[in-house]
């Protein structure tokens, strides 16, 4: 069996060729997972320039040559994903430590995978039913056919993209390195765009088609607010119209005024939570509906309200306002205005254009007459005039939908269904304007204003809105908001404006001041601590409007007054980043919401 010191030895050699070994394989494996890596990164790489080309043969509308392009996509990507998915790659993945790096590589080989074989290949072929001019009407008519045929594809697409999204979402970046980081997170804010634009294609393909009458002829009663008597969605209801809609065809139904509707009484049925909080007159007047700031509450007052009068069926209600006019006449070009009375036409313009339909919508129509029957003529004939501009077709297809863009992104237009499948979806995006639910998620505030003079004075208030994030030490989020508002009428507002203007005093709040209801939504479950109003400690009406808390502060200002409310929101739970809306008046909101001021607990 020879000596002790022969076997020590031969144990030795054993160890050390055995050692060997392993050191040979480890570099072996090694280099091949170096190789697949810098394969992996190579053909990654190289989709960086051809994506640009694909995009731009997109935008060209040259179909032959972006299937060419994606052809090409698709080989790369299978390259990758065939490095991605080598039996070493993966076993490489179950390496304590660094091994998590490997599997987050192969998850975005395989997610860049999904998304060109799940959603981009799709929506190829029907990527022209999304172009723009796809979208113009023709003699008052829109095509809702291809849109329709080609929802299927793209509620597929935009799924895809939500699921990778999600699962991309779920990966922890912490303890990675930065080759594998700095990829995932740009892939992260990449999808993270695409999904929120192909949701909105989604909704739009599987919405439109039925909302356009392409299932039967839809009634829609339209709501132009006037924000120079400021309400919590923009402003008064005061000029109505209702829009026939038969397969794409759109024409003017009807027009009325919210004076003409009057009064009901008994009122009409409204949650009573929200009654409580913004009185009976939520029921009892159309241009008090949307004292709320949840659209769908008022929409459905509203659509009551206007079948009891009328006893048309309505399908939805949509609300816009001057300065949506004034976007879409930035679109379209001027407008002539036909003849309402001797007395308009020395005083009012005869061509509207986008820099003086709101000024003469709702301040010059006052200068020009005391006669509420003539101003709501003049509202009805502007009213007429723009909708019969829609459709003609005359407006460029995308400057017209990036106007309507706009003026969803600015709040300005709001749109409900009475139909509960296109209402759940339209309560999840800003145009539903639902002040609860997943569009209300995360850390949520909302400003709104009521106007309490009964007068149109709103036209000279200038607001700020601020919100700033509190220095806690404790679990919970707080946030300040802060609210400024200054009266600039005239010093002489009494005898320069008009009573249309100032009002009569009926309501308490004497000529030239003006009286506004500030209500303050916090985040869901969160608690509303204190109200400041300039600088002291005020009594607050205090509500909870679906788990979120509201607070409501009064404030009247005098020609050259200003004003400013604060109100403290503690024990926030929600992590995400803040987001406010605030009520759309006839200032740019971007002048109206200030960026939010986050304190520092340094010191």
């Amino acid at each position: 069996m020879g000596s002790p010191k022969g076997r020590v030895r031969l144990i030795l050699l054993r160890t050390a060729a055995i050692v060997g070994g392993v050191i040979l394989v480890t570099a072996a494996v090694g280099g091949w997972l170096f190789h697949r890596a810098m394969e992996i990164r190579g053909e990654l790489g190289t989709l960086t320039n051809v994506v640009p080309q694909l995009k731009d043969e997109l935008l060209a509308h040259d179909e032959a040559a972006a299937r060419a392009t994606l052809v090409q996509i698709q080989a790369h990507i299978q390259k990758a994903r065939s490095a991605a998915t080598d039996p070493v790659w993966k076993a490489a993945g179950s390496v304590p430590g660094i091994g998590r790096n490997f599997s987050v590589v192969s998850e975005l080989v395989l997610s860049a995978d999904d998304v060109v074989e799940g959603a981009a290949q799709p929506l190829l072929p029907v990527y022209d039913t999304l172009d723009w001019k796809a979208l113009k009407p023709v003699q008052g008519k829109f095509d809702l056919e291809a849109l329709a045929e080609s929802s299927p594809s793209i509620v597929a697409a935009a799924n895809t993209v939500d699921l990778t999204y999600e699962r991309l979402s779920a990966i922890e970046d912490a303890g990675l390195l930065p080759e594998v980081a700095q990829p995932l997170a740009a892939a992260k804010s990449s999808l993270s765009d695409l999904r929120r634009s192909l949701n909105i294609a989604a909704d739009a393909s599987a919405l439109l088609p039925k909302m356009m009458g392409s299932d039967g002829t839809r009634h829609y009663l339209v709501l132009i607010q006037n924000n120079a008597e400021v309400r919590a969605t923009g402003g008064l209801p005061g000029a109505l119209a209702v829009l026939r809609l038969e397969n794409g065809t759109v024409s003017l139904d009807d027009q009325s005024s919210g004076a003409a509707l009057g009064k009901f009484s008994p009122a009409v049925d409204v949650d009573p939570a929200q009654t409580a909080m913004y009185t009976k007159r939520l029921g009892s007047y159309i241009s008090d509906v949307n004292l709320t700031p949840d659209f769908p509450t008022a929409a459905k007052a509203a659509k009551e309200m206007w079948e009891i009068r009328h006893g048309t069926r309505l399908d939805g209600v949509i609300a816009l306002d001057p300065v949506v006019l004034s976007h879409i006449l930035k679109a379209s070009g001027p407008v002539a205005i036909p003849s309402v009375s001797p007395e308009l036409d020395q005083r009012l313009p005869h061509v509207l254009t986008d820099s003086n339909v709101v000024k003469a919508l709702l301040s010059d129509v006052y200068f020009a007459t005391e006669s509420n029957e003539l101003q709501d003529a003049y509202f009805a004939s502007v009213s007429k005039e723009v909708f019969s501009l829609l459709a003609s077709g005359k407006i460029p297809p995308d400057q017209f939908l990036g106007a309507l863009a706009t003026s969803v992104d600015e709040h300005r237009l709001l749109v409900w269904s009475s139909q509960k499948e296109e209402e759940d979806v339209l309560e999840k995006t800003s145009v539903g304007g639902a002040v609860s639910g997943l569009t209300a998620g995360g850390a949520a505030f909302g400003v709104y204003f009521n106007d309490g003079t009964g007068a149109k004075m709103d036209y000279y208030v200038r607001k700020t809105v601020r919100l700033e994030s509190v220095c806690t030490d404790g679990d919970y989020a707080a946030y300040k908001v802060k609210i400024a508002m200054t009266n600039t009428a005239p010093l002489d507002a009494t005898k320069a404006l008009p009573v249309a203007v100032t009002g009569d005093g009926r309501f308490g709040t004497p000529r030239g001041s003006i009286q506004t209801n500030v209500t303050v939504y916090g985040p869901a479950l969160s608690h509303l601590d204190t109200a400041l109003q300039d600088n002291a400690k005020v009594s607050f009406g205090s509500h909870l409007h679906n788990d979120r808390p509201v607070g409501i502060v009064a404030a009247r200002l005098e020609p050259g007054q200003t004003s400013e409310i604060e109100m403290t929101f503690v024990k926030v739970v929600q992590q995400a980043e803040p987001s406010v809306v605030v009520t759309p008046t006839v200032q740019d909101v971007k002048e109206v919401l200030l960026p939010t001021v986050k304190t520092s607990c340094a010191g």
